[in-house]
C-alpha cells in the first residue's frame, strides 16, 4: 500500500461512473496501487455497475443515487465527501479505462512540489487510437480557454487530475454535467490558481463506455462557452490585470 509522502498533501482519488461495469474494477483495483483511499461516486448506473461496486476487494467509499446527475454533480458529491474526510487533495481518473493509473505518481509528485496547484494529466493529442471527435473536441475548448484566460494548456478534456480541495470555488457551479470539468480550470485560473500540465498517457479499451451526445453535448459546451466569454469580459479579466498591477 503506497505511503501519504507530503505532510501537506493528503490525497484520495474521487472516482464518478457512469455504467461503467466493465472497467470499473480494474480502475479500482490499479489507482488503489497507488492511493489506498477510494472514494467511488455511482452515478445513476443502470447497467451492473453497482454489483461491480459491491465485489471490489479493497475498501472504498461508495456513494450512489437513483437518478444520473451528470459528471459535474458526481464530481461535486466526491468532492464534499473528500473534505469530510480530511483530505486536502482529490485526485480524480475516469472509470472508463482510458488513463493509466501507473501515471498517477507523476501527478502526486507535482502536487507535492506545488500543493496550490491544480495538476492536469495531459493526454497526446496524435495518440492512433484517439476518437478524431475528441481530438477536434478539445482543440475546440483548448482555443476557448485561451480566450477566457489568456493562459493555455494542451489538454483542457483530460479527466485525470488533482484538485487543491481548498481552492476550488465553492460547490455551487453553473453546470452538472461532463463540461463542469473546463469550468473548473477556468474559475481556477480566474482565481489565481497555477494550472500545471503534467504529460500522460492514454488509452481506449474495447469495452470502453463513452457517454458523449454529439449534437446535445456540443450545444452545452458552446452555450458554457458563450456564457464564460461574457463573464470572463466582466469578471474574469478584469481580475487577472487587477493582479498583475504593480503594488
Amino acid at each position: 500500500m503506497p505511503d501519504k509522502h507530503s505532510p501537506t498533501v493528503r490525497l484520495c482519488a474521487v472516482i464518478p461512473t457512469y455504467n461503467n461495469a466493465g472497467t470499473i474494477l480494474s480502475v479500482l483495483e490499479r489507482t488503489y496501487r497507488q492511493i489506498p483511499d477510494l472514494i467511488v461516486v455511482n452515478d445513476g448506473s443502470t447497467d451492473e455497475t453497482a454489483a461491480r461496486l459491491a465485489q471490489a476487494p479493497m475498501p472504498v467509499t461508495t456513494i450512489g443515487y437513483a437518478r444520473n446527475r451528470g459528471k459535474g454533480y458526481a464530481l461535486r458529491v466526491g468532492f464534499r465527501q473528500a473534505r469530510a474526510q480530511g483530505f486536502t487533495h482529490a485526485l480524480t481518473i475516469d472509470a472508463d479505462g482510458q488513463h493509466f493509473p501507473e501515471d498517477i505518481p507523476l501527478l502526486r509528485t507535482a502536487a507535492e512540489q506545488k500543493p496550490s496547484a491544480l495538476i492536469v494529466g495531459s493526454r497526446p493529442m496524435l495518440h492512433p487510437h484517439m476518437p478524431q471527435g475528441n481530438r477536434w473536441a478539445n482543440r475546440f475548448s483548448n482555443f476557448w480557454f485561451w480566450l477566457q484566460t489568456g493562459q493555455t494548456l494542451p489538454d483542457t478534456q483530460t479527466g485525470l487530475r488533482i484538485y487543491p480541495l481548498l481552492k476550488l470555488r465553492g460547490e455551487r457551479w453553473m453546470t452538472a454535467r461532463y463540461e463542469a470539468e473546463l469550468e473548473l480550470l477556468v474559475a481556477s485560473a480566474w482565481a489565481g490558481v497555477e494550472l500545471c500540465p503534467v504529460t500522460v498517457r492514454v488509452h481506449y479499451p474495447e469495452d470502453r463506455v463513452s457517454h458523449f451526445r454529439p449534437v446535445r453535448d456540443f450545444l452545452r459546451i458552446s452555450m458554457l462557452n458563450t456564457l464564460l466569454c461574457l463573464l470572463a469580459l466582466l469578471y474574469g479579466w478584469p481580475r487577472k490585470l487587477f493582479r498583475s498591477r504593480p503594488q
